[in-house]
């Protein structure tokens, strides 16, 4: 692991060393993807500035991680944190480190949501072969995303994301994930990853075989699969991968805004609780 990583990035390695532990073993397909991706071709590890890690998973073996996953884990050590659980309304899943603080912009609404130092894990559904229904697919994930938002607790200033949030409360839920699971025997031939929540249909739409067919890259040192089209899909999601921006735009979305790497989040919930979207700054502990 190269000496450069900071302790917030120490930590996601190995959770998701941990993950893959467990894919290798019970021979489960995954996939870095977006900028955990182009962080394994450009940088053989994490992009400098990055703060988070993606892996996407079709649904088989998604559901299966999900399975398996608590009779492998350190439960004293690592929680998973799964899809429309008890106490995480969210679409997708996470793999947390217990005893740590990764605080983002939101004020829950349930207190008991966990909020360690997480991967994300995203599902890869399958995509329609009708051009209608795919458009209805995306637009279904579109409702899912803000109604789990919402429930979340998600802060934002803007007037068009809060009224969509509060015209999609009126929409049923169940429903909608089936229209974007389309869960069935026959897989299709394309796949889509709207629930990693990209903003434009395109971008969110492959072939299924960029992720049953895989190779291995290193990634601070220890190799980990990618798909063995990834630059197609890095083009195809963000273009000229591999050109670096600027230095004045070297800085990522920042996911933790209070992190601390030696203490539970639960000594944060007061101030958590108090703090308004103004207010929000990054901190590590």
């Amino acid at each position: 692991m190269s000496a450069q990583l900071d302790g917030h990035q120490k930590v996601l390695f190995q959770i998701l060393c941990e993950f893959d532990r467990i894919c290798r073993k019970h021979e489960l397909r995954y996939i870095l993807f977006a900028g955990t991706a182009i962080g394994a071709v450009r940088h053989q590890g994490f992009i400098p500035w990055d703060d988070d890690v993606d892996v996407a998973m079709l649904r088989a073996d998604y559901d299966r991680f999900m399975q398996i996953a608590p009779t492998e884990l350190d439960l004293d050590k690592y929680f998973l944190q799964k899809e429309f659980s008890e106490h995480w309304p969210m679409f997708f899943s996470k793999l947390r480190m217990n005893n740590t603080t990764c605080i983002e912009k939101f004020i829950p609404k349930d207190p008991k949501i966990h909020q360690g130092i997480y991967i994300d894990i995203f599902p890869v559904d399958n995509l329609s072969s009708n051009s209608f229904m795919q458009k209805l697919q995306f637009s279904a994930s579109k409702i899912v995303i803000a109604k789990s938002l919402n429930r979340r607790g998600y802060l934002t200033d803007s007037k068009v994301k809060k009224l969509f949030m509060c015209v999609c409360k009126l929409m049923p839920m169940k429903p909608m994930l089936r229209i974007c699971q389309k869960r069935k025997k026959n897989s299709t031939e394309m796949v889509h990853t709207f629930f990693a929540a990209a903003a434009k249909f395109g971008k969110n739409v492959f072939p299924r075989k960029w992720f049953t067919d895989q190779t291995e890259l290193a990634f601070e040192g220890k190799k980990f699969f990618v798909s063995k089209s990834y630059d197609a899909m890095l083009k195809k999601i963000y273009g000229d991968y591999m050109v670096l921006p600027l230095e004045n735009e070297r800085h990522c979305k920042v996911h933790g805004v209070i992190v601390d790497l030696e203490n539970s989040y639960e000594m944060y919930l007061e101030t958590q609780k108090n703090m308004k979207i103004t207010e929000y700054s990054r901190s590590i502990r």
